[in-house]
């Protein structure tokens, strides 16, 4: 059964301009929860809610936060779509956990949440307790970064809340959703209904503008400098064998030179695990538990 969350709202300066942006945070547990915080961040074009099942099931032993990135779910969306970048979300998520005041934190990231995961712990080193990558690792390649890039723009106004829905459950046909209520959920916090009674998907396809230069072939993402500030984190690489994101060689390469470092590889799952199934959510649960 799902736990719904407390909906927190902070005003989140906007990087180099003298205004705020407000984001959602949601948060299951309590603060004197026994074993910590856990602290998740969602993929490119997903919100919070993707954690909705894990969060529940692990809430009576940790203190579970999650947030929808500037542009996504039910935090605003920029103006200006120059802001949708790295270093801005970084910002954002020190301000965050600034203003929760958390620490020792064990971060769980999907695709770009691992991203933002990877480049916190280099930026400060103290912070996280363990990481968990999911469906992202130190090379992605450019066939994958193509595939995303195709879609992340096209966010059209649909004229029935099925047809978003059918849209949707496209887009994210390679999770390995198998549970009718985990679909819904998505769907519940996925796709929002415009003042014109039209339906799109829960995120702004302004956050495309970034992702590429039209001058510039697309070439592979090298984010290998950001692992040896990782190497003192016990780490969890969860990767589905299908995904065209976390390639199984980089997923190895980055095991063998992490000395705490566990693999976990997901049959008949493509980009990214869902987190939602018992398979994955026990796999979390033992590796946070031995850590």
């Amino acid at each position: 059964m799902l736990i719904e969350p407390r909906v927190i709202s902070i005003d989140v300066p906007v990087f180099g301009r003298n205004t705020t942006h407000k984001m959602a945070i949601y948060e299951w547990g309590n603060i004197h929860s026994p074993k910590g915080t856990v602290f998740c961040v969602h993929g490119l074009t997903r919100n919070g809610r993707d954690f909705d099942v894990l969060a529940s099931d692990i809430s009576m032993d940790y203190h579970v936060y999650s947030v929808d990135m500037a542009g996504r779910g039910r935090s605003e969306y920029h103006s200006d779509p120059a802001h949708y970048n790295y270093a801005e979300y970084v910002s954002d998520i020190e301000y965050i956990i600034n203003s929760l005041s958390i620490n020792n934190i064990n971060w769980v990231g999907t695709s770009m949440g691992g991203i933002i995961g990877m480049m916190v712990a280099n930026s400060f080193p103290k912070l996280l307790k363990t990481l968990i990558l999911n469906d992202i690792g130190c090379l992605v390649p450019k066939e994958g970064l193509k595939r995303i890039i195709s879609y992340v723009g096209i966010n059209s106004n649909f004229t029935s809340r099925i047809d978003a829905e059918n849209e949707l459950q496209n887009r994210c046909s390679a999770y390995g959703i198998k549970n009718y209520e985990h679909w819904q959920n998505l769907f519940r916090h996925g796709i929002i209904e415009n003042p014109d009674g039209s339906f799109s998907l829960a995120y702004d396809s302004g956050i495309s503008k970034n992702l590429s230069n039209p001058d510039k072939e697309i070439e592979d993402a090298n984010l290998w400098p950001l692992w040896e500030a990782i190497k003192p984190i016990p780490t969890l690489i969860l990767r589905g064998n299908e995904s065209d994101i976390l390639r199984h060689d980089t997923a190895i390469e980055m095991q063998k030179t992490h000395p705490n470092c566990t693999l976990l590889e997901i049959d008949n799952v493509g980009h990214a695990p869902a987190l939602m199934n018992d398979y994955e959510i026990v796999a979390i649960k033992k590796f946070l538990s031995q850590n």
